[in-house]
């Protein structure tokens, strides 16, 4: 919450009571909804924290619910009560996905892919990514690929990475909008971090170009003691400011600018999904 009184949201909001079933996993946070999976349910639950509407979505035909699972939900500029919800996952040989409208309370047709790999299927970063009108994910085939889901055309396409080959050393990779509004994707290994961008020619070829590179150690000006645990937990893809953890607290770094903060101290490493909404006040 970050208004002050009287219209300051209470916290109570921002709490969710699932009851005895209450496993859920996020997939995703963006326009002020947030979308959770609910394995025992198979279910999916879109939830609006600030004026407490909740949504229980049934899974449709033709998704594998014991494999894994990513969705996004998504809310157009200006809209209040009807949102999106698209879901991603797999059936035996295929990449799926369907989508959900609340406006017309039903799901889409499913929409396929080949597997570029049926032996190995697993989302990377969770949390996908919105450039231009297509979602991204990172998926792990083997090789690292991105699945492009275009939502206005609602075609589903296996792209390939910045790298042929899965970069020795590399810890951990994002997907993220580059500095250019276009697709972007984020090494870090160790203490390095490696910003890439894909263009496309006038003749419509994609390419992957290294853009900014820099080091997380001597940004936040750590010791080698400081630096031995180091994780980015999180995105805020809107203003492409990541969270990062070390053993002396946790830090934002805006990825342009390279402004960074350090916003408290803890222990406690868990992935961090932001949440970002415009409230109205008397709501």
């Amino acid at each position: 919450p970050t208004l002050e009184a009287p219209n300051r949201v209470p916290a109570e909001r921002f709490s969710l009571e699932l009851g005895d079933r209450g496993r859920f996993r996020l997939l995703s946070c963006r326009h002020g909804l947030l979308l959770m999976f609910l394995p025992l349910w198979s279910k999916v639950l879109a939830w609006d924290p600030v004026t407490g509407d909740q949504h229980r979505l049934d899974i449709p035909l033709g998704f594998d619910t014991k494999k894994e699972i990513g969705g996004a939900v998504l809310r157009a500029a200006g809209a209040i009560r009807h949102f999106q919800v698209v879901l991603v996952g797999r059936d035996k040989q295929n990449i799926v996905a369907c989508v959900y409208s609340s406006e017309a309370g039903v799901w889409s047709k499913l929409i396929s892919a080949p597997l570029p790999n049926p032996f190995c299927y697993q989302f990377m970063g969770v949390h996908p990514v919105l450039v231009g009108d297509s979602l991204h994910w990172f998926i792990n085939c083997g090789l690292h690929k991105i699945l492009e889901f275009d939502l206005h055309r609602q075609i589903l396409t296996v792209i390939p990475g910045p790298l042929d080959e899965f970069p020795v050393g590399i810890s951990q990779i994002l997907v993220m909008r580059a500095e250019d509004g276009g697709l972007g994707v984020l090494f870090k290994s160790d203490c390095n971090v490696q910003l890439w961008k894909r263009k496309i020619d006038c003749d419509g070829e994609a390419s992957w170009v290294l853009g900014r590179t820099f080091d997380l150690d001597t940004l936040f000006s750590l010791n080698s003691e400081e630096i031995k645990y180091m994780v980015i937990l999180g995105l805020a893809e809107y203003n492409n400011t990541v969270f990062v953890q070390t053993v002396v607290g946790h830090f934002t770094v805006q990825l342009e600018s390279l402004q960074f903060k350090k916003t408290f101290e803890t222990n406690i490493w868990n992935l961090h999904q932001p949440f970002e909404s415009v409230y109205t006040g008397g709501i």
